[in-house]
């Protein structure tokens, strides 16, 4: 097979390898790149390779590993720019001092460790082609590395940008990503000239290369940026240029005698920060970088990485070693160093694990060792599992330290828009209500204030806007752009909450925004933690589906753990009359209590509770019903009318029903058609035909009491004592 053809079939199988193996970490709440590494791994001899030889050999036969590395190479280059083109000096400006001494503690450490583990493994892994000292220094390089992007997008998806730690790590981990570098381009000059005083030349040409590339080749990149905010846009003719320019400072750094990736990095990060720039540049690069090429980069580490090597015990327990010198020593001199700066204890251990991510940086460095024969196949399989373990671990232990409770209370100092004065009544009733596009969904928003209302207990209203992040290295998911799209939505909810009416709500009304990876869980993370009564959600139309519960409103109504209600607004602005067909379950109990709730609140607005039996049923309704009806304000109940028909069909009549109301409010019930069925198909005959604006309400507890307090105080009024009271 011509081997153009040949590669092209491995590039096929290695992107939709890695995007499906990606989506399965991304449902772990793993980074994509961890999965993405594990699918280069699996392609390889260590999975691949074990169970079908003969088949790994046909799919990558070696004489195409050159073009994939030609590719990888690539792939690694613009990458590296990215990097570069992302370390913004703005992330340099909280706690600077703080972060110079914990970032270079943090280094130190694990580099004086792994300089020691090398007195034990070089003997062993290694040979004498290879000096000493240039594998301890690279053994000491790699257990220093902190991946700056994973770090970046773990903070950003835990929202943890507009708090302490989460600036501190952003600024620790960008001095530690410049000095790390600085650390990897001395091993490499001193492994590619086999000595220190060799190595000198090309350091001194390194530095050379710096101050030329932050003087002259800065000035030049600037007049690129004003011919930019000149154009207003980034041409192809401009966007070559940049391109040109990368690959040009990538071939000196090579030249020097560093690697070619140190010139794209540089040239990266002396573009100057011009907003619109920078992001126009990353959207248009990384598409097809993180796309097409890192994923041959996965696959071709995957290749070179065999854990069939570790076919001893003793080699085991040597990988357990390089496992614990690199996990300890990043976080203990994290620890460490942040507790003598006046970091408290959890905020420091916070730390220490948001500096042992390694991820695809780490997966960097790794191979250019193994390129330069610095390391070998075995160490680096070692390197490549400690690679991925301190990364998988990052998330689950920083959810243990500093659990989302202390980031959510961080949050709001950070988000003055949320914060409620100590000295006002704090709100005991409680409406979360997820807004994917707040240019459409102000009805949404009014129905919500309407049943929060100003007249019973103190209640609040929170849109809750997701922006969701799908992809790892996305510019979108920088801590800085992700503050500027939270401001950008902010605006935009604003708008919507100052068009509101009657005026007097809009105060009810405390917007919160957060970046997240997955909406349906988040949200329910979020009604958990707000503590909220009722979660009240707009209906979306499913991709594969038709009914009115699906797609992700259903994943929200199986996931939370609070009362849910969907609305699905006809366009009636009015709201005036309501109904509630009521078949005397714990669903329709709900949809009861949100119409009184309505009526309490809205002193022009009636209610008709629309009982339809057969002929053969009870006509009357229970007792709890008359009990609730009876202890209602008489101002309340002297606008319910209760009505009883005989009908061999419900839904049919109260379609007719909806013909005269602005809003009918119906339980998740079989009697009305729309139960969620066990095995996923649903029906909801009433959702579609129905004339009026609807409200399909679902009670997740029945400790809920949506009209508690409007029982305690009438009760109070007329017993002197308060009861609690559920329909």
């Amino acid at each position: 097979m011509h081997a153009v053809i040949q590669v092209l079939i491995e590039v096929l199988i290695v992107i939709g390898l890695s995007r499906l193996v990606g989506l399965g970490f991304r449902w772990l709440k793993q980074p994509l790149v961890i999965g993405e590494i594990v699918a280069g791994i699996m392609l390889g001899p260590s999975l691949l390779g074990l169970v079908a030889p003969d088949l790994a050999a046909s799919l990558f036969p070696v004489e195409t590993e050159p073009y994939l590395f030609v590719l990888s190479q690539v792939g690694l280059i613009f990458f590296m720019f990215l990097i570069g083109l992302e370390l913004d000096p703005k992330y340099l400006k909280g706690n600077l001092d703080i972060a110079i001494l914990t970032s270079h503690v943090s280094i130190l450490t694990p580099f004086s460790l792994g300089s020691l583990l090398a007195l034990l493994l070089y003997p062993l892994l290694s040979n004498a082609s290879v000096s000493f000292t240039a594998f301890a220094l690279f053994l000491g390089a790699a257990m220093s590395i902190t991946a700056f992007p994973v770090l970046a997008r773990i903070i950003t998806e835990n929202n943890l940008q507009g708090t302490r730690l989460g600036t501190l790590a952003l600024t620790c981990a960008a001095v530690d990503d410049v000095t790390a570098w600085c650390l990897l381009a001395l091993a490499i000059a001193v492994t590619r000239t086999n000595s220190m005083a060799g190595a000198v030349p090309t350091i001194l040409e390194s530095l050379l290369y710096i101050v030329f590339m932050m003087t002259v080749g800065r000035w030049l990149l600037k007049q690129l940026a004003t011919h930019y905010e000149r154009k207003g846009r980034l041409s192809q003719f401009l966007l070559a240029w940049i391109y040109m320019a990368v690959v040009a400072s990538a071939l000196i750094t090579e030249l020097i005698g560093i690697h070619l990736i140190f010139g794209a990095f540089l040239l990266g990060a002396a573009m100057p920060k011009n907003a619109g720039l920078v992001r126009e540049l990353a959207e248009k690069t990384e598409d097809f970088v993180l796309i097409f090429l890192l994923p041959v980069f996965f696959a071709y580490s995957g290749l070179r990485t065999e854990i069939g090597l570790l076919n001893r015990p003793e080699l085991w327990l040597l990988c357990l070693a390089v496992l614990a010198v690199a996990i300890i020593g990043k976080y203990v001199g994290t620890y460490l160093a942040a507790r003598v700066c006046g970091i408290d204890n959890r905020e420091a251990s916070a730390l220490g694990w948001l500096m042992n991510t390694r991820g695809l940086t780490e997966l960097i460095v790794l191979n250019i060792g193994l390129s330069l024969g610095t390391i070998s196949p075995l160490l680096f399989t070692m390197l490549v599992i400690m690679a991925l373990v301190t990364t998988f671990m990052t998330s689950p232990l920083l959810e243990w330290t500093y659990p989302k409770e202390l980031i959510r209370l961080d949050v709001i100092k950070a988000e003055p828009a949320i914060a409620i004065p100590t000295e006002a009544v704090q709100p005991t009733y409680r409406i979360l209500v997820p807004v994917a596009n707040p240019s459409t969904q102000k009805g949404l928003l009014q129905v919500a204030a309407a049943i929060a209302g100003k007249k019973l207990q103190p209640a609040i209203v929170h849109p809750l806007s997701l922006i969701e992040l799908e992809e790892d290295y996305l510019f979108q998911s920088t801590p800085l752009e992700a503050d500027r799209l939270i401001q950008q939505r902010r605006s935009r909810l604003e708008e919507v909450i100052q068009s509101l009416e009657p005026p007097e709500t809009r105060e009810l009304v405390h917007p919160i925004i957060r970046i997240s990876n997955n909406v349906a869980r988040e949200t329910a993370e979020i009604a958990k933690l707000e503590q909220a009564d009722l979660i009240l959600l707009g209906w979306h139309r499913p991709a594969f589906s038709t009914n009115r519960l699906g797609g992700r409103v259903g994943q929200i109504l199986t996931q939370a753990s609070v009362d849910v209600a969907v609305f699905v607004d006809r366009g009636r602005e009015r709201l005036e009359s309501i109904l509630v067909p009521y078949s005397a379950n714990v669903h329709d109990d709900l949809a009861l209590e949100i119409a009184v709730r309505l009526l309490v609140n809205r002193d022009f607005c009636y209610l008709n509770v629309l009982r339809v039996v057969q002929e053969s049923q009870i006509k009357d309704f229970s007792y709890e019903f008359r009990n609730v009806m009876e202890r209602l304000p008489k101002q309340v109940r002297d606008r319910i009318d209760i009505q009883v028909i005989e009908a061999t069909e419900p839904i049919p009549a109260v379609v007719q029903a909806s013909q005269t109301v602005d809003l009918t409010i119906v339980g998740t019930s079989r009697a009305w058609g729309i139960e969620r069925q066990t095995l996923g198909n649903y029906t909801d005959a009433l959702a579609i035909d129905c004339h009026s604006s609807l409200l399909i309400t679902r009670r997740y507890s029945q400790v809920t009491s949506h009209l508690a307090s409007v029982l305690e105080t009438n009760d109070s009024n007329t017993n002197d004592q308060t009861t609690k009271f559920s329909i």
